[in-house]
């Protein structure tokens, strides 16, 4: 049996302490960072908050307490949103033991430092940048679904493959099919920059552009996000992997994306300070992204217009007609051009 510790209770979080709790040999704590939100759950055995619907399994604890949470914990997952994430994980360091191994579940990246999520945690709890205790967890998964039992699929990626692999053992289950892989940059960087992309896919269908257009939009997010992280140090293969395109497609797609959502409302005219405070609390990763992704591009001297025109009315400096029409008349390039 394996005790598992979640940090994060958020819908994220949730989901992957349910799916772990499903299991009958693991032991899973899930922490929350408020005593009152552990409270909650703990009564009603149900986020319903983030998570309505989605009942707590009987022998999922829940716990606001640091040391309770990680008390024996074998894994530690991290799903804390990356803008709280920095304030949050301190209260952890004085507690975790060096050798327990942490998987980030967070899919952003730090506004200001660029810093992807594993190197933000390795800062805060101690360790080397890229260290081999420190992984990441990503792939195309809606986390209702997760919840529900729907058959998912998704990368563990450590610097160790031989880690990657154990974590895989781990935490896979009849309903969550777990990859390993030892490409950490892609596999993180894969999952952050999706969310901008799917702002983008938002915008599109909410200014009711048609199939083409989003196929379009797609396909050459792809290329975008492929470019950077390469650059940044990743597998080109694994950008067209889960932690890729399948996330890519599905969070560009889904009805229950939150960033699709926000480009839809963006598009339809809605301010984005009454977007995000009609979300309660719930976090649209691709907001803060896409100003980070834009600093990270800027050091690697990569291109990335869909990002820019994203973050340009996120500032509120460009209509979504005109950031539209902006990328239909940049100059034209030959398509393998434009991939590297």
């Amino acid at each position: 049996m394996s005790n598992i510790a979640v940090l994060g209770s958020g819908a994220w979080g949730t989901a992957l302490a349910i799916s772990f709790a499903r299991q009958s040999r693991h032991a899973v704590t899930l922490w929350s960072h408020r005593a009152e939100h552990a409270e909650a759950l703990q009564a009603a055995r149900e986020n319903s908050r983030y998570l309505p619907g989605c009942p707590l399994p009987a022998a999922l604890a829940v716990t606001a307490s640091a040391t309770a949470a990680l008390h024996d914990a074998e894994w530690i997952v991290c799903a804390i949103p990356s803008q709280f994430l920095r304030t949050t994980i301190g209260a952890f360091a004085a507690t975790l033991q060096e050798s327990q191994p942490v998987i980030s579940a967070t899919k952003g990246l730090e506004t200001g430092s660029h810093l992807r999520i594993t190197h933000v945690l390795a800062d805060c709890l101690g360790r080397p940048r890229g260290c081999d205790t420190i992984g990441v967890l990503s792939g195309p998964s809606f986390a209702a679904e997760v919840a529900i039992g729907q058959p998912t699929a998704v990368t563990v990626a450590f610097p160790l493959l031989s880690q990657a692999i154990e974590a895989q053992q781990a935490l896979s289950s009849q309903t969550l099919r777990i990859y390993s892989s030892e490409d950490v940059i892609g596999v993180e960087l894969g999952g952050a920059l999706k969310n901008v992309i799917a702002i983008a896919a938002g915008i599109v269908t909410g200014l009711g552009l048609g199939s083409n257009s989003t196929a379009a939009l797609i396909v050459r997010g792809s290329a975008e996000i492929t470019r950077l992280a390469v650059a940044a140090g990743a597998r080109r293969e694994t950008l067209a992997g889960l932690s890729g395109t399948g996330d890519l497609i599905l969070t560009c797609t889904g009805a229950l994306s939150r960033n699709r959502s926000v480009g839809v409302a963006l598009a339809q005219g809605q301010s984005l300070p009454q977007i995000l405070a009609d979300m309660q609390g719930k976090v649209a990763e691709g907001v803060r992204t896409a100003a980070a992704a834009l600093e990270l591009a800027s050091s690697l001297g990569i291109e990335m217009p869909i990002t820019r025109q994203v973050q340009a009315i996120l500032a509120g400096e460009r209509s979504p007609q005109a950031a539209i029409r902006e990328l239909m008349q940049r100059p034209a390039r030959t398509e393998a051009d434009s991939l590297d």
